[in-house]
């Protein structure tokens, strides 16, 4: 597919799996910022897993987006051949450097290979997996870590983990000139904006809406397609899948990468920022910009919703972390005490197809088919003013657009204590937002007994509802607009700008 290039933009923003071909979350909140300030030439770097994982663009594309570029770093490829032509021994060393770097903490990725040219020239992708003096490294690395698990699995997780390096660096190569480098998350994302911001000289920012590599934990702890694991008897208790284990070194250390280089390291709210600081952000780059949303666009709503529907609406997509199931399991407990109460979810249920049947299986089995509708993607306007709560029962979240959107429209929410949720409910920016008063309630995680119990609560008692809805709208409308969001990336732009100028 091509897309509108150009030689130069103000802002590149290199988005892994997200916008412009998924909806929501992150990409909600790239649409936002390059929508919202129409001033500035935004490009985008698309960065995805394989060309047949994503369809067409699902956003109208702003005027000020004048670059989109795509590319997929796990596509099948053939070249699993020895190299005709070996790495230099000055290679090889600075290889040896590379994976000492993987194995120690404290340590920065070494100058030299922070260099485009190592990986374009002095040492590419065929000289790192096929040749002679990278298999003899691979072998001996092998022997004295992992000889219990089969070669064959150590080698091909080696290789699958570094292709995209080598990708990413052809990538930087290619890229227009831009002033600034924005990635929304660490990740090959926070690398490649790394890469392009050392080569280039120009300046990178990191904006972490949920902490990638705790999330990339969650995935690779709970994924089933790592099969290698030790046979019982020698494992120890504490011990979890070695390969695993590679996985989420590599994600830590090139989150180290990105945090070493940005100028600014923003997240969405303070517990994120804490968060950050842990894995090894530097505290005097950190700072907090939450998310806006457009409220005069939204609190039209408000007047539209009649009385207080019985109604529960879940927005998101239909996949494992967003726990549908629990959510599922608490609509049981609602219906036998509220049989009119109705449970929506809106959001694709595309992504994860099996977990979407099996959903649906839940269903069927638990009996809900007259209280449960999937609704897929719908225009959120024509949701929330016939919702009577807002739920939210993910396992892991940044700061959830969703939910100060259904605060604008008037609507407390039902949000499991994971991200922002705590604060954005119950207040946490300040001892003035702590004092506005709950716009809702906060769950434990996975626990449809207590969800239950907090939507049957709020929406039986009018007189709480309508404190909640009050005490929505104005923490919303304090700290939460739109311009408030807009204006402070403007601002930062600028003075990131100017900085590199002088």
């Amino acid at each position: 597919m091509k897309f509108q290039r150009s030689e130069s933009v103000d802002v590149l923003i290199l988005a892994e799996g997200t916008y412009p071909f998924i909806r929501g979350g992150v990409s909600s909140w790239v649409h936002q910022l390059i929508s919202g300030l129409p001033e500035i030439t935004f490009g985008v770097v698309f960065l995805g897993s394989r060309r047949e994982d994503y369809g067409d663009i699902l956003y109208v594309l702003p005027k000020n987006l004048v670059h989109l570029e795509d590319h997929y770093l796990f596509e099948a490829d053939l070249d699993v051949f020895a190299s005709k032509k070996d790495m230099s021994e000055s290679a090889r060393q600075k290889i040896e450097s590379l994976h000492r770097w993987f194995k120690k903490s404290d340590e920065e990725l070494p100058e030299t290979l922070r260099s485009l040219s190592f990986y374009l020239e002095e040492t590419t992708f065929s000289h790192f997996m096929h040749g002679k003096k990278a298999w003899e490294y691979i072998r001996k690395i092998y022997l004295a870590n992992a000889s219990d698990i089969p070669f064959v699995d150590y080698f091909w997780t080696l290789r699958n983990m570094h292709k995209p390096i080598w990708i990413l660096a052809e990538i930087a190569a290619s890229m227009p000139k831009s002033k600034i480098f924005h990635a929304p998350s660490t990740g090959y994302a926070g690398f490649l904006a790394s890469l392009a911001s050392y080569h280039y000289g120009h300046p990178m920012l990191l904006t972490e809406h949920g902490i990638y590599t705790r999330e990339r934990k969650i995935d690779l702890l709970s994924a089933d397609w790592i099969a290698y694991h030790k046979p019982a008897l020698m494992t120890q208790n504490e011990e979890f899948n070695y390969v695993k284990g590679m996985w989420i070194r590599f994600f830590e250390k090139i989150a180290n990468f990105a945090y070493a280089r940005s100028e600014k390291i923003l997240s969405l709210y303070p517990g994120a920022k804490a968060v950050q600081i842990r894995f090894g952000a530097d505290e005097s780059k950190c700072e907090v910009i939450p998310n806006g949303v457009d409220i005069d666009a939204l609190s039209a709503l408000v007047s539209q919703r009649e009385g207080i529907p019985p109604v529960i609406s879940l927005i998101g997509r239909v996949v494992p972390i967003k726990d549908i199931k629990s959510f599922i399991r608490a609509m049981r407990i609602v219906a036998d005490s509220m049989p009119e109460a109705k449970g929506w979810i809106a959001g694709p249920t595309d992504e994860d197809p099996e977990y979407y049947k099996e959903c649906l299986n839940m269903v069927k089995a638990l009996k809900l088919e007259e209280n449960i509708e999937f609704l897929g993607f719908r225009n959120i306007k024509e949701i929330l003013p016939l919702s009577g709560l807002l739920t939210l029962t993910s396992i892991s979240e940044g700061m959830p657009l969703v939910v100060l959107e259904g605060f604008a429209a008037g609507l407390p929410a039902v949000a499991t204590d994971v991200g922002s949720c705590r604060d954005l409910i119950y207040g946490g920016l300040d001892e003035e937002d702590i004092a506005i008063g709950k716009a809702g309630a906060v769950t434990k995680i996975a626990n449809p007994a207590e969800m239950a119990a907090q939507y049957l609560r709020i929406l039986d008692d009018e007189e709480l509802w309508r404190k909640m809805q009050q005490n929505a709208l104005r923490r919303v409308n304090r700290y939460y607009r739109q311009d408030m969001f807009l204006e402070r990336y403007e601002k930062l732009y600028e003075e990131l700008e100017q900085k590199w100028q002088a």
